[in-house]
């Protein structure tokens, strides 16, 4: 998929996502719109994933480590041909099975439930170790957040990942710099981040988490790398694409109400139109 035609495509699953978010009343949008492009380009440009047989044994996976982004897991799964992208309006509803977080039993395309936060990155390395034992060559990716490697499980699991050699797998940590309660730098400062997985033994790749081009150069490095596993620390915008949500810890978490779900609307809108008339 070219540039273009992935911009257009994380265009719309912010569309979707915004959607989805509005009509449940509930949800996380900023760490949604953040992880979008990096989501977007996994799903359409580098994993080997077929929605026709989302249990194919040799498919790449993919963990939703911070599982409370699942506005953006959905939209882009939808988009891909999981389900049927009318399906997003059943999000967080009681007739359907699109939870707030990831649910691997019911919803295609989802490789492991996640929710607690910490857990999800432990269930890739789980995964990468199988496919070395099993002699297999898919390759599993997990999406952090950079509030979220406070946990301090997401250190355990990246000592294991270092000491097996997990070269099969590839970590992003979405840094937007925020979290629910502010500044991540002020609630539990964790920089300097690429120092700290170099000397746990990954491989560290800095990328502009918004850079289509840049995120699918990294993806081939990674992929390149032997030996040790992969860290993309990708530099990203909280609420990434909505003006009033860009850089604003206030909707890590919130729905918008019906006059913001309408401006929000109409700057995504015109950002697809733009992208038309090029």
């Amino acid at each position: 998929m070219d540039i273009k035609t992935l911009a257009r495509t994380a265009a719309n699953g912010r569309l979707l996502a915004l959607e989805a978010v509005h009509t449940a009343a509930s949800g996380h949008p900023g760490g949604s719109l953040s992880a979008m492009d990096i989501l977007t380009v996994l799903y359409f440009n580098t994993m080997k994933v077929d929605p026709a047989n989302p249990k194919d044994p040799d498919r790449d996976r993919f963990v939703l480590s911070k599982g409370h982004c699942t506005p953006a897991l959905y939209s882009v799964l939808a988009l891909k041909g999981f389900f049927p992208v009318e399906d997003i309006k059943l999000f967080r509803s009681i007739h359907a099975h699109y939870s707030g977080h990831p649910d691997m039993n019911n919803v295609p395309g989802v490789d492991m439930s996640t929710g607690s936060l910490g857990q999800g990155v432990s269930a890739a390395v789980g995964m990468a170790l199988a496919g070395k034992l099993d002699k297999k060559d898919y390759r599993v990716y997990t999406d952090l957040g950079d509030g979220e490697i406070e946990e301090g499980q997401t250190w355990e699991a990246v000592m294991a990942a270092a000491k097996y050699h997990l070269d099969n797998l590839c970590a992003i940590v979405d840094v937007n710099g925020l979290q629910i309660d502010g500044n991540t730098s002020d609630v539990m400062p964790s920089e300097p981040l690429d120092a700290k997985y170099e000397a746990f033994g990954w491989n560290v790749i800095h990328v502009d988490g918004h850079d289509y081009a840049a995120l699918i150069a990294a993806f081939e490095q990674a992929a390149a790398c032997k030996g040790k596993p992969t860290m993309l620390l990708a530099r990203t915008v909280k609420g990434k694409g909505i003006s009033y949500m860009e850089n604003n810890a206030g909707w890590h978490g919130k729905a918008p109400s019906d006059e913001q779900y309408e401006q929000g609307k109409k700057e995504l809108e015109a950002v697809l139109a733009g992208l038309e008339v090029e």
